[in-house]
């Protein structure tokens, strides 16, 4: 399998600097094409969450050149890549959680990220940023960990009212905030003409997941051009709306 990919990212109305980070890393390995995206979002209202969200890109950019080659000859790869991606993460926790307290800060972030192996992906997600499949439907792959989320899974909230909540941005999870984490984990398999959309909480609260797909269709993004187009224009929509939060977004269309 081939990827086309894109990237977009701003800052937004509000914020004085980026906390958003991304990376996107490809390579031919004996199993096929190989390529990993991730997504960060630095925790707004913390000290130096650009800093957390960079540290944890740096990681997983070393992850991919050192330890990807070989969790990719193992048998039972799966086992071994979701392990080895939670020892990153508890790693990285464990490093900015004791770096904030050495220096009197509070600093976190969020981190989704996605690798595509043949017609396999693979997803870790820690706190609300998101992954979406796209095929004839915006299917999102990940849960967020979030106090209204899990309001809404115990039934005490609705969508609607998650999305005013003043308790919005409260996390359950984050990298760095707190001693502890706790990663989830997705699979599945896809095929050609997809489109994953990888993004960070502030692409998605203004805009509505079937008026998203409009521009999202993978049917029309025929190249990369076109893809960070559409990212484009729905970010200055996302703007135009309010959202005061940076806004990055990752697209990959499978061919």
């Amino acid at each position: 399998m081939n990827y086309l990919t894109t990237i977009h990212s701003d800052i937004g109305i509000k914020k004085q600097v980026n906390q958003d980070s991304c990376l996107v890393m490809e390579a031919d390995t004996d199993l096929g094409h190989v390529l990993l995206c991730v997504i960060c979002d630095g925790m707004g209202g913390l000290s130096r969450g650009e800093l957390a969200s960079a540290t944890v890109i740096k990681a997983f950019a070393a992850w991919f050149r050192e330890e990807l080659p070989g969790i990719l000859c193992e048998a039972g790869m799966k086992d071994f890549l979701f392990s080895s991606w939670e020892n990153l993460l508890v790693r990285m926790n464990d490093l900015i959680y004791r770096y904030g307290e050495a220096y009197g800060l509070r600093l976190g972030t969020t981190v989704c990220a996605a690798l595509f192996v043949g017609s396999q992906y693979y997803i870790v997600n820690v706190g609300d940023s998101r992954a979406y499949r796209l095929t004839d439907e915006m299917i999102p792959l990940t849960r967020d960990q979030s106090f209204v989320q899990m309001e809404i899974d115990a039934g005490r909230m609705t969508r609607e009212q998650a999305l005013s909540s003043s308790m919005r941005s409260v996390l359950l999870y984050c990298i760095g905030a707190n001693e502890v984490v706790q990663p989830d984990f997705y699979t599945g398999a896809f095929g050609s003409g997809e489109l994953f959309l990888l993004c960070s909480d502030g692409f998605v609260h203004k805009v509505p997941e079937n008026e998203m797909f409009n521009y999202l269709d993978p049917d029309d993004l025929l190249d990369e051009a076109g893809m960070l187009n559409a990212a484009a224009m729905l970010t200055e929509m996302i703007k135009q709306r309010q959202e005061t939060d940076n806004i990055s977004a990752i697209l990959v269309k499978t061919i």
